[in-house]
């Protein structure tokens, strides 16, 4: 590995081509990341940057910076707070209230489909050291992110200008293997992959990965055609640790993977639409993100579906707010990463969202809101979202999940070999 700090080379290009070969999602985008640390992988390669110069490069940004009250913020579709106003168009609260409260205007859109198409979109520009447009972007925890860090595209944080992070992040952010020291990054929110299910046509509780592959639903399995998904959730099934699993370790995945598929169990591998096979009945089990279930159980008809990890562990991913190099108004755009640290601020993206939030004090604000509503339907509404696990987990709920394996240029085209020969096979 070598980091070159003026004009760094792209990712090998077969592994891009391993990422967008099938179509990607939010979800199914989220690539790559895994318990093994971006600071000992570039301490293997002998590359870990000096202290000297980051710190020069963070104060050269932090000392120089000024409030400009402009903000152009780059996020996912449908991943913050809405509402109508009166000429029926969308809105958003959140910022409108973060405008009122800071003087600082939001320019807000959804250019980001996924991880690795956006990456190409902007990494011509960073690396030709031109600016992308954008402030402040939201991105997974995975290949692209890491990729952001080694290439130097991402603009160190000042943490005396996140006093709310500090003190307000959920204790297992403040340590994260993907970005030691949270120098980059700090979450948006998270996300488990488990199971999801229909306990009225399963005839039963679903505990255990095992249950993917009873032959008793046989046609009535969804399984996920992201192969970083699968194969991360095939892993922990047979108990490997998916940090340190080894390309054999893949192979046995992948036959455990092409059995069930030949036996008729799988239904189909499915892309964001495994929710609407979920809910309709077609599918009475299936491969989950935590909140498309809890979402689906908000909607009319779609009361019954439940979300589980399974006893032989799930997989956990996160979106992270970031700022890339150049950009036009850093101050504004940590100033925002802040503000949404809040409680209050936290509980509004959380009532919205449905994912689980990376403020654990929302819940008490979400609780209050509830017991103050006037009417019972947002009384219930407010309830339901503090009293969810897919929003506020357990702590040992979140002692079941891994993060997505750390995958090399070449280890990542092994695994798309392996995995989609079953996928796409």
């Amino acid at each position: 590995m070598s980091i070159d700090r003026e004009l760094p080379e792209y990712l090998d290009p077969s592994f891009l081509r391993g990422l967008i070969q099938q179509r990607i999602t939010r979800r199914t985008a989220l690539k790559g990341a895994g318990a093994v640390s971006l600071t000992a992988a570039l301490a293997a390669c002998g590359q870990l940057p000096s202290t000297g110069s980051t710190a020069a490069h963070v104060n050269w940004v932090w000392d120089k910076a000024t409030k400009a009250s402009v903000l152009d913020f780059a996020n996912w579709p449908l991943y913050i707070d809405t509402a109508q106003n009166a000429a029926g168009g969308t809105t958003y609260p959140s910022l409108e209230q973060f405008t009122k409260d800071t003087g600082i205007k939001v320019n807000y859109s959804e250019p980001i489909q996924d991880d690795a198409s956006f990456f190409a979109k902007i990494a011509p520009a960073l690396k030709q050291g031109q600016p992308i447009g954008y402030d402040l972007m939201v991105i997974t925890n995975g290949i692209q992110m890491t990729n952001l860090q080694l290439k130097h595209w991402l603009t160190e944080l000042d943490p005396t200008k996140l006093p709310n992070f500090t003190k307000n992040a959920a204790p297992r952010l403040l340590k994260r293997d993907f970005d030691p020291g949270n120098k980059f990054t700090v979450p948006w929110q998270s996300g488990f992959t488990g199971i999801g299910y229909n306990p009225s046509l399963t005839g039963r509780e679903i505990t255990s990965f095992a249950d993917l592959f009873d032959p008793k639903f046989a046609g009535k399995v969804g399984m996920m055609s992201g192969n970083q998904d699968t194969g991360n959730l095939t892993l922990l099934g047979l108990g490997i640790d998916p940090a340190t699993s080894t390309p054999n370790d893949w192979k046995k995945a992948a036959d455990k993977l092409k059995k069930q598929r030949d036996a008729g169990i799988v239904r189909k591998y499915y892309d964001q639409s495994y929710i609407k096979s979920l809910s309709a009945g077609d599918t009475w089990i299936s491969m989950a993100w935590s909140g498309d279930i809890f979402q689906a159980n908000l909607s009319a008809g779609n009361q019954n579906l439940k979300f589980v990890l399974p006893k032989e562990g799930g997989v956990i991913w996160t979106d992270n707010m970031c700022i890339p190099v150049g950009a036009a108004h850093p101050v504004d755009a940590i100033t925002y990463m802040n503000y949404v640290y809040q409680p209050s601020v936290a509980a509004m993206l959380a009532e919205s969202i449905n994912y689980v939030t990376p403020v654990p004090s929302a819940k008490q604000e979400i609780e209050q809101q509830a017991a103050q509503a006037s009417d019972q339907a947002t009384k219930d509404s407010l309830s339901q979202t503090s009293g969810s696990t897919l929003v506020f987990p357990s702590a040992a709920e979140f002692g079941k999940t891994h993060y997505y394996r750390i995958l090399n240029a070449s280890e990542a085209t092994q695994w798309n070999d392996i995995f989609n020969a079953v996928i796409l096979g």
